[in-house]
């Protein structure tokens, strides 16, 4: 089985831009929406990915903004860290020491979802 978590946002493409901006994730949208209003899309890290999809509550079974929580492995969570900071994003802490030796922190992206930062690679 393949997991794939799934954040919703009022505007797809502004998300988008927001999260390669503070977090240096890379949008991925697809050919049919390239020149249309984007509904469907994905950002990725490493060979990691998140769906990102517009919020259509009456599609989704009611609004499922600013409920998700995202975890990103990466290597230098300081300059990460730095790099959040200066794109003006609510960071939640500094990194810090967590179960079994890794680093990290957190944030808010624009919609209030959680996003996790840290040196932990988790395996199934």
């Amino acid at each position: 089985m393949d997991v794939y978590p799934c954040l919703t946002y009022r505007d797809v493409a502004a998300a988008l831009k927001w999260l390669a901006d503070a977090f240096g994730v890379k949008p991925l949208v697809p050919d049919s929406e390239a020149n249309e209003a984007v509904e469907n899309a994905a950002v990725a890290h490493r060979d990691g990915m998140v769906l990102i999809a517009a919020e259509r509550p009456e599609q989704l079974h009611g609004s499922h903004t600013s409920q998700g929580w995202v975890y990103l492995a990466v290597d230098d969570i300081d300059g990460h860290h730095r790099r959040t900071k200066a794109a003006g994003v609510e960071v939640l802490n500094d990194p810090h020491a967590g179960p079994g030796g890794m680093r990290g922190y957190s944030a808010r992206d624009l919609e209030g979802n959680i996003w996790t930062f840290g040196t932990a690679r988790p395996t199934p």
